[in-house]
């Protein structure tokens, strides 16, 4: 199996995982001045459980956590799914501070 590659993709507002040239899935967002709001991840049906979904999660957060500047806002579902299980990046959730505070 060949392995997955993720790009930005600035102009469509998502990041594009690819497998041997072939698009295996994007990961949608959408920009505020201080939130990256993860809306949307979608896999082809052909590359699913190849790794492609997990993929698109951990560059585009870790690509947030370079930028520095935003924090991030999970209204889809995977990536809100794929946080809870990489508790490592809950830091970059919007509100997480505020949630730890108040737990």
């Amino acid at each position: 199996m060949s392995d997955v590659t993720v790009t930005k993709n600035e102009a469509e507002s998502r990041y594009e995982a690819h497998i041997d040239g072939q698009r295996a899935g994007i990961a949608e967002y959408q920009l505020t001045d201080e939130l990256v709001a993860f809306t949307h991840t979608e896999v082809d049906p052909a590359f699913e459980g190849k790794g492609v979904g997990g993929a698109l999660a951990r560059y585009g957060l870790d690509d947030v956590r370079a930028e520095g500047s935003r924090k991030v806002l999970p209204t889809c579902p995977f990536i809100k799914a794929w946080i809870a299980k990489h508790p490592d990046y809950i830091p970059l959730v919007y509100g997480a501070d505020e949630q730890a505070a108040e737990g």
